[in-house]
């Protein structure tokens, strides 16, 4: 099967359009840059679609590179029949491409494989045949220095036949089928573990049985979780009567001897190899698809919250707050610069809120502060209320700031080379400013795995995990856009087409040569040729510019596309842009091409009504309850606001301002059914919610939102 069909077999997608973007991929284009700048070529794409034109050409490049390690083995074996090439050649799947090879795999040391050398195929194959009279007699002719009784030989013969069954396709495929369809997944608790304090959060599966095929994909890792901690044992059963019955139907054909040599040698190939062998692949599938759906909810979950709100170019004072330690102070220029550093000491044991409150005053005034960001961990709520407390000469923004990942960062070499000369708490705190002025900007320098916003997101299959959170990451950087006169190494390593190496040479020729004033300037930067200029140009921002259109999303290619539009309007490029009038009167028909068309002249017509538009919203001021200080404040019937700040498949957890989060649980975001909590909530919504339930010893919270 060609590759194109195997694609539009998994998507249904437009031939043209995966054959073109096949095509560009094959270039070295990415992601952003297909579903943005070649609209025309793909059909108007989007970049989830291309992500799935990606995800399949990589699995048809690993089945096809595998059918040829098979062929070279079956080659070398010389059992390679024009019939078995071609049955190879067309298969689609990885699954059965490897029943395929099964009965020529070579096996270490077998029972099959032992009986074979002592000489019991050819009693096998009579055994099989089911046309024997007298299979004693038979048997005893079998009989040798190894083979030393005609039980021996029966047995040695089973073996060989339980191999051959085990190796039949169609048997495979209907146990299989019984497993995808029938299967259950039991857990028993460890004895000897069920009162150990880490096995309690796993109580609800110490013993649990549910259907494989419909186990939510939350439940499925956290019972594999609690087995490979040794707090359980699971078992993944079907019907074993039923099984072995079909089997017995498709091979026995008579009511002799041979029949019950056969049913022993079933029951045997079942047990011993069959259930093993598809168990495992059952639960393996099974885990496959709860990876999955960890990892989706997980991206959704990344994408909203690397595209949070920001405050924008502010001068900030941030605050990462504690008791014993103190608060961490700094004060940050508009450019997330390090301008002042201190420890102050408001709370207990020390409880100098007064010389506190009096620094913060000057530092407000000294610095021009324009809004006071507080972490949202140990101390947060006491500092908060402290700081609303203060009255300010001017107007000063006070917003609270998930911490989230901040000791990651502040610990890692990112940090260590940014402020070298500054130990992790300080570091910490320029991170929680820094992530009130722009998130995307700070949270593309923290592990994604390490920002808190999913669920087993350590159990999942991590190359799988990296991959997805790779092009969130990278799809959130490029829908912005990057200043590249401000951009961090890390920020920029994510531009379409740039990399950490480039990245880490553009910052090396801005500390040489200064800022750049045009996007042509990108050019001079070391080892960035033509195609890295192609791909990354149009999500590069210079502001200021002497040519306005290096501070948007169109791409230098299409420069000469508006200034031609511009001349014929007789204005300048300048004075197009922001000008709906201007604009209106433009017909596209005039300037479509053979590589440009309408699709892409919508788009440049757009951004020249809006240049550089930042698709998030802008930061909102919120308050938790001033009343609730720990989970003991609260009781059933209280409406309160909270933040959002994680979703998973079954729910989300919402921060009311304590210590514990709330969860609202799927059947309580709506009075109607809901089957994505994505669909209702996002992450870092400010919502309003009811309290439904607080047990105060297993430290839960059950709310459900209010409209």
């Amino acid at each position: 099967m060609q590759l194109f069909n195997f694609i539009q077999s998994k998507t249904n997608l437009p031939s043209k359009g995966i054959e073109n973007t096949v095509q560009l991929l094959n270039e070295d284009c990415t992601i952003p840059f297909i579903s943005r700048y070649r609209k025309e070529q793909t059909g108007n794409l989007n970049e989830v679609e291309i992500g799935e034109i990606v995800k399949f050409k990589s699995q048809f490049e690993e089945l096809e590179k595998r059918k040829v390690t098979i062929l070279k083995a079956l080659e070398e074996q010389e059992v390679l029949t024009a019939e078995l090439k071609q049955k190879i050649e067309a298969t689609t799947d990885l699954t059965v491409l490897e029943d395929i090879y099964l009965p020529f795999k070579k096996k270490r040391k077998t029972k099959a494989e032992t009986a074979r050398k002592n000489g019991l195929e050819p009693l096998a194959k009579m055994i099989m045949s089911q046309r024997v009279n007298d299979l004693e007699y038979t048997a005893s002719k079998y009989i040798n220095k190894e083979v030393e009784t005609i039980e021996t030989a029966l047995e040695g013969a089973r073996f060989i036949i339980a191999e051959w069954i085990n190796e039949r396709t169609d048997i495979r495929n209907n146990v299989r089928y019984q497993f995808n369809k029938f299967a259950s997944i039991t857990t028993k608790v460890v004895k000897d573990k069920i009162n150990e304090e880490k096995a309690q959060k796993f109580k609800d599966y110490f013993e649990w049985s549910e259907r494989l095929n419909s186990i939510p994909s939350h439940r499925l890792l956290a019972i594999l979780r609690a087995e490979k901690e040794g707090f359980i044992r699971l078992k993944v059963e079907i019907d074993n009567e039923r099984a072995l019955s079909k089997i017995k139907d498709r091979i026995i054909h008579s009511n002799s001897n041979c029949s019950q040599q056969l049913s022993m040698a079933i029951e045997d190939a079942y047990k011993r190899l069959l259930m093993p062998s598809l168990s495992n692949e059952a639960i393996s599938n099974a885990k496959q698809k709860a990876d999955d759906s960890a990892i989706q909810v997980f991206a959704k979950n990344l994408k909203q919250l690397l595209l949070g709100a920001p405050l924008g170019e502010k001068t900030i004072l941030a605050i990462d707050p504690g008791f014993r330690t103190g608060c961490k102070v700094v004060c940050l220029n508009a450019q997330g610069g390090l301008e002042y550093n201190e420890t102050l000491y408001p709370h207990a044991p020390k409880n100098d809120a007064r010389g506190a409150m009096k620094k913060i005053s000057s530092l407000v005034d000294a610095y021009k502060i324009e809004a006071i960001a507080i972490g949202n961990g140990t101390a947060s709520r006491e500092t908060e209320q402290l700081i609303r407390k203060m009255r300010f000469n001017k107007d000063v923004e006070v917003f609270v700031v998930s911490e989230a990942g901040a000791s990651i960062y502040s610990a890692s070499k990112i940090a260590r080379d940014e402020f070298p000369n500054y130990d992790v708490t300080v570091r910490g705190a320029v991170s929680i400013g820094r992530r009130l002025a722009d998130p995307l900007a700070e949270l593309v320098k923290i592990d994604a795995k390490s920002i808190g916003v999913g669920q087993y997101q350590h159990d999942v299959d991590q190359a799988k995990l990296k991959t997805s959170l790779d092009t969130v990451v990278e799809s959130c950087v490029n829908s912005v856009g990057v200043n590249i006169n401000t951009a961090s190494v890390s920020l920029l390593s994510y531009v379409s087409g740039i990399g950490p190496k480039l990245a880490e040479n553009i910052i090396k020729y801005r500390d040489e040569n200064g800022a750049f004033t045009s996007r042509n300037d990108i050019k001079k930067v070391a080892r960035l040729g033509n195609k890295a200029f192609e791909q990354g140009a149009g999500f590069l921002r210079i502001k200021n510019p002497n040519n306005p259109l290096d501070d948007s999303a169109v791409h230098p290619e299409s420069y000469v596309i508006v200034e031609k539009m511009a001349k014929d309007e007789g204005c300048t490029v300048a004075d197009l842009i922001g000008n709906k009038e201007l604009l209106q009167k433009i017909k596209l028909e005039k300037y479509c091409t053979k590589t440009v068309g309408i699709l892409t002249l919508k788009d440049i017509l757009s951004e020249l009504d809006k240049p550089g538009l930042d698709p998030r919203e802008k930061a909102k001021v919120f308050t938790f309850n001033q009343n609730i200080r720990t989970i003991t404040d609260l009781h059933e019937g209280q409406l309160l606001p909270g933040i959002v700040n994680n979703i998973t498949n079954f729910g989300c957890f919402v921060d009311l301002g304590i210590k514990e989060s709330g969860l609202i649980h799927i059947s309580n975001l709506s009075d109607s059914f809901v089957s994505d909590v994505s669909s209702v909530v996002s992450l870092h919504q400010q919502i309003i919610v009811k309290v439904l339930e607080v047990d105060s010893v297993r430290k839960r919270i059950q709310l459900s939102l209010v409209k």
